[in-house]
């Protein structure tokens, strides 16, 4: 698949809500619970920390079909500055086309330009997809947080992965 990766801007937001909103909407592959308007994503783009890594996969015809960002782990204290989270989002009807590896590839690079060392993850455990996407790309599970997110009622195991650059 032909896309261009490329750093966010706050012309993506409305994309990017057209990503997310129906992975949130089918409650299956987020512990996100509450859709965004593309007013509320460009609030959250505009605000994204400055050591912050935010890119969006375009497909073909300019459209956003994925989307992957890092934010610093805690700024509490400086002993975490090297630890990023990460967070991956990639259409339905894009998945399983390479975009998450585009995205990815282009992610590592700039986290590494900005200092970080080691990327860090929650993915829902009933999550395989996800999990695999990751573990493709070098990451490796630490463990599993019981009941760590309650989803609709219903509690949600998160498996804890990290990968260091």
């Amino acid at each position: 698949m032909e896309l261009v990766v490329r750093k966010v801007t706050l012309e993506d937001a409305e994309g990017i809500t057209n990503v997310l909103n129906p992975i949130i909407v089918e409650g299956l592959f987020t512990v996100l619970d509450t859709t965004f308007t593309a007013e509320e994503e460009k609030e959250f783009i505009a605000d994204f920390p400055e050591r912050g890594v935010f890119t969006v996969a375009l497909s073909e015809e300019n459209t956003v079909i994925g989307f992957q960002n890092i934010e610093p782990f805690a700024q509490y204290t400086k002993a975490f500055d090297h630890v990023g989270i990460i967070g991956t989002f990639v259409c339905e009807s894009a998945r399983g086309q390479g975009v998450s590896k585009q995205l990815f590839e282009s992610t590592f690079e700039v986290a590494k330009q900005k200092g970080y060392e080691k990327l860090f993850a929650y993915v829902r455990s009933d999550n395989e997809r996800a999990l695999a996407a990751y573990v493709r790309q070098g990451f490796e599970v630490v463990g599993t947080a019981k009941k760590h997110a309650k989803v609709r009622g219903e509690y949600v195991d998160e498996v804890l992965i990290e990968k260091f650059l």
